[in-house]
């Protein structure tokens, strides 16, 4: 991969010295032509930042996969029923869940953003609309993960409501 080391934030500038006025079409076409290529740096920039990211989330997905399958493991040979989760490691696992949702959420927005996958402008109404849209699905995505919260608290009070049942 053809990336920047991390942290190398720095641009070159060419100034090539043009044979007509400052204010010449020509000397617009070049600022305007280095412009570009200024900005299609940093947008390499940005996407290998984003691949490294990736990578690491990858790698913590396939971790977390992996921790995963453990505890369906050890759940199924300890009978199943009987073994349940402590009340602070569910909530725990919701709350990452949700996260997780979210992240995913994001990157596939990313990925199906009008303007990044075709090169077509889409008209001023279908942006004002789409960014309504995605306005809307963020506040549903707040909503549901409090609402994620407040069953899993919940739930930790029901379990402790339970064993102090249990204890009597």
């Amino acid at each position: 991969m053809a990336c920047r080391p991390p942290g190398s934030g720095s641009y070159t500038v060419v100034i090539i010295p043009l044979r007509t006025g400052l204010y010449s079409l020509d000397a617009l076409r070049f600022y305007l032509w280095v412009k570009r290529l200024k900005d299609l740096e940093k947008e390499k920039d940005a996407l290998c930042a984003g691949l490294e990211v990736l990578e690491k989330a990858r790698l913590w997905y396939l971790q977390r996969l992996e921790e995963n399958r453990a505890r369906q493991d050890n759940i199924e040979t300890k009978s199943g029923v009987g073994s349940c989760q402590g009340g602070a490691a569910e909530a725990r696992s919701s709350l990452l869940r949700s996260r997780i949702q979210r992240a995913n959420g994001s990157l596939g927005s990313v990925m199906s953003e009008p303007n990044v996958t075709s090169g077509s402008n889409p008209s001023l109404h279908d942006t004002v609309a789409d960014s309504d849209l995605r306005w809307h699905n963020t506040v549903l995505t707040q909503e549901v993960s409090d609402k994620n919260r407040q069953i899993s608290i919940l739930e930790l009070e029901k379990d402790a409501l339970v064993e102090k049942l249990q204890a009597h």
